[in-house]
């Protein structure tokens, strides 16, 4: 299944993504990828195609403009401004849910690293518009405030052998009030490079996707 470019205008910038949607999909992902990543990451590729092979379309796309991306390379200075990345994170979703030619689909997020807190935040701001969301090897505290504001079923996944980042979302977890996991998958560290870890990654998050994005009529089915 091909993906579509596509441009996201929010407050000023244009940022580029790639939207797939399967033929009649449960519910639509967007992604928040972390650090000094991208719509490119070759994790969430990995974890963006096992959601569509569940029937799930997803939104990958950048959160920062090529010259942000290319001052972030020397400064660093962006990567942990989480207020920014989930203004942009909850602009992308209004654009989503304003374009006409897009079916009215439930929406989850998808985050890494410092894209978790974001992924947060802007489910904190946007309330029951997010459905769901998931947490890869995410700091979730940096959330800070907004973790209890949350509304959206969260799953945070961390780990086994990440061991600084472990106690962060064990913080994290204590604070959400929504429906809410924290897996921890054993042998795995930060990026789950090793083998079948991203997998075991993209299986829950899809289960996780498919039970909370799907009408509330199909799931009590």
């Amino acid at each position: 299944m091909a993906g579509t470019e596509i441009i996201i205008p929010i407050k000023g910038v244009r940022l580029g993504g790639e939207l797939h949607l399967p033929p009649k999909p449960l519910g639509l992902v967007l992604f928040a990828h972390g650090s000094g990543s991208s719509r490119h990451s070759p994790r969430n590729q990995f974890v963006a195609r096992a959601l569509r092979q569940g029937g799930l379309g997803t939104l990958l796309f950048d959160l920062l403009t090529a010259e942000e991306e290319q001052a972030e390379v020397y400064t660093g200075h962006l990567r942990f401004d989480i207020s920014l990345l989930a203004q942009r994170l909850a602009g992308a979703t209004r654009w989503v849910s304003d374009q006409a030619s897009l079916p009215d689909l439930n929406i989850g997020y998808f985050g890494s690293s410092t894209g978790a807190a974001a992924a947060l935040v802007a489910a904190a701001e946007l309330g029951e518009s997010i459905s769901a969301v998931v947490s890869r090897g995410g700091r979730p505290d940096l959330a800070g405030g907004a973790l209890g504001r949350v509304r959206a079923p969260t799953l945070l996944i961390v780990g086994g052998d990440d061991a600084p980042v472990i106690p962060l979302n064990e913080e994290a977890y204590n604070r959400l009030r929504c429906e809410k996991a924290l897996r921890i998958v054993p042998g795995a560290t930060h990026l789950f490079e090793e083998p079948d870890k991203l997998e075991t990654v993209a299986a829950m998050a899809s289960d996780w996707f498919a039970h909370h994005l799907q009408p509330l009529a199909q799931r009590n089915a």
